[in-house]
């Protein structure tokens, strides 16, 4: 069994006497250990706190400084970080390979061991200038490996530190030789572009002679017909004037040289001469004009601007379209007597042409084919009209009839390109404007307005 405690020593003044202060003193003990405790317990918290918050930050300082050099090392440009002094703290790998060396060999050292010799003044310049302002395409050279220039158009600005303060500075720089590649890539792409063009619109400017041949033909054939049949008449009356004169000469008297005048005709051969002859001449005119109005037709860039007036020039149109047509229709025109116009007779003609063709060919499956054609003047601005009677242009196409290769005709029956090179023509060459609206006979207008006066 165990032993009670022995007693303990009692403070003097008995029980009585202890039992006053000490509850007030161990309860003031107990309290102030309480209020340490969670003052400790607080400021555990606040260092877990403040622990938990910096190894977030560490992680999202670790996240920015690999996006960063992550973005630094895609970029296809040189760069350079450098402090204010001109000595090098940051590159990316497009610098490193441009130069062949190590990123060690390079941080830390001047920036002007970069570049070539004849650039350290400038490249000394670049602390100095950035204070003011900044540099832009600036042309420089870099020392590749091997000591040979690697021409760059660089970039140079200002660097700021959190008190934004100028702490230095950074370069970009793209390699010229890649944008001197890239500029003779585009310009042979572009050439190429104008070759194709142009043969284009050089097959669609055939394809529409051709589609014209079986009317200037038929244009050619009167007066060349007339020069045929008016030369047979003409040698016909060099004969009897040569037998006339023969006989002349031959000594025949009065009576039988009177006969034979009359017998020969000379009094109506004479007489016939000179109408024939002129006749003669009014066809080789129009042979004449005929071919200069198709080598404007066909080589309009040839062709200067001139004086001329429109209205024969719209005539001249309907007519080769007409004849070439398997199904003429029936045209009303509203024209005035003249409309002098100084422009490039041939671009016009042109543009006439396509768009009369468009019209007959619109028409092919119309009852009752009509085409309007009206001119007339406004503003200093000569306007000619071609509507039809036809089905029209959906309105849905309506913003595209003036693309190339649009078209609504099934396939082998037009290329496209017919309205597309009037429109071009019309505002590039002609300095005009050409436009579609819905006629009031049915179908389409075309409205074409061109300058009266030569435009400089």
């Amino acid at each position: 069994m165990s032993k009670a405690p022995a007693s303990l020593p009692q403070p003097p003044g008995g029980p009585s006497e202890r039992r006053g202060p000490e509850p007030r003193s161990r309860h003031a003990d107990d309290q102030a250990w309480i209020e340490v405790i969670t003052e400790m317990d607080r400021i555990y918290a606040d260092l877990v706190h403040y622990q938990v918050e910096l190894e977030q930050k560490n992680a999202d300082l670790e996240d920015a400084q690999r996006f960063i050099q992550s973005v630094i090392s895609s970029i296809s440009d040189v760069l350079i970080v450098c402090d204010i002094n001109g000595r090098v703290q940051k590159v990316n790998p497009a610098l490193l390979e441009a130069v062949g060396q190590d990123e060690e060999q390079i941080l830390g050292q001047p920036l002007r061991q970069l570049f070539a010799p004849e650039y350290h003044a400038l490249i000394d310049g670049f602390p100095e200038h950035i204070r003011s302002d900044t540099v832009v395409d600036c042309e420089v050279s870099l020392l590749d490996s091997e000591g040979q220039p690697f021409p760059l158009a660089v970039n140079c600005s200002p660097r700021y530190d959190h008190d934004n303060r100028l702490s230095g500075f950074v370069i970009t720089g793209r390699p010229l030789g890649e944008l001197q590649k890239a500029y003779r890539d585009l310009q042979a792409a572009h050439e190429s572009l104008k070759t194709t063009q142009q043969q284009l619109l050089q097959s669609e400017k055939m394809a529409s002679l051709g589609r014209l041949v079986a009317g200037v033909a038929h244009e050619l054939n009167n007066p060349i017909s007339f020069l045929y049949g008016n030369m047979h008449a003409l040698a016909d009356y060099e004969r009897k004037l040569k037998q006339y004169l023969d006989a002349i000469h031959g000594g025949i008297d009065e009576n039988a040289r009177e006969a034979l005048r009359k017998k020969l005709r000379i009094d109506f051969l004479l007489s016939d001469m000179g109408p024939l002859v002129e006749g003669s001449l009014e066809g080789a005119e129009r042979v004449s004009s005929i071919v200069q109005n198709l080598r404007r037709f066909s080589m309009p860039q040839q062709q200067a601007s001139e004086s001329f007036d429109l209205v024969p020039v719209i005539e001249r149109a309907i007519t080769w379209v007409l004849k070439a047509s398997s199904r003429p229709p029936r045209i009303e025109r509203q024209l005035p007597n003249t409309l002098p116009l100084i422009n490039n007779a041939g671009h016009v003609h042109q543009i006439l042409i396509n768009l009369l063709q468009n019209a007959v060919d619109a028409l092919q499956h119309t009852a009752e084919p009509l085409i309007r054609i009206s001119a007339g003047q406004h503003d200093g601005l000569a306007w000619i009209e071609v509507e039809d009677n036809g089905p029209g242009v959906a309105p849905e196409h309506t913003s595209r009839v003036f693309d190339p290769f649009f078209t609504t005709k099934p396939v082998g029956s037009g290329t496209g390109l017919g309205l597309y090179i009037s429109y071009g023509l019309a505002t590039e060459q002609c300095s005009g404007s050409l436009s579609l609206d819905r006629s009031e006979l049915g179908g389409a207008r075309f409205r074409l307005e061109l300058p009266m006066e030569q435009r400089t």
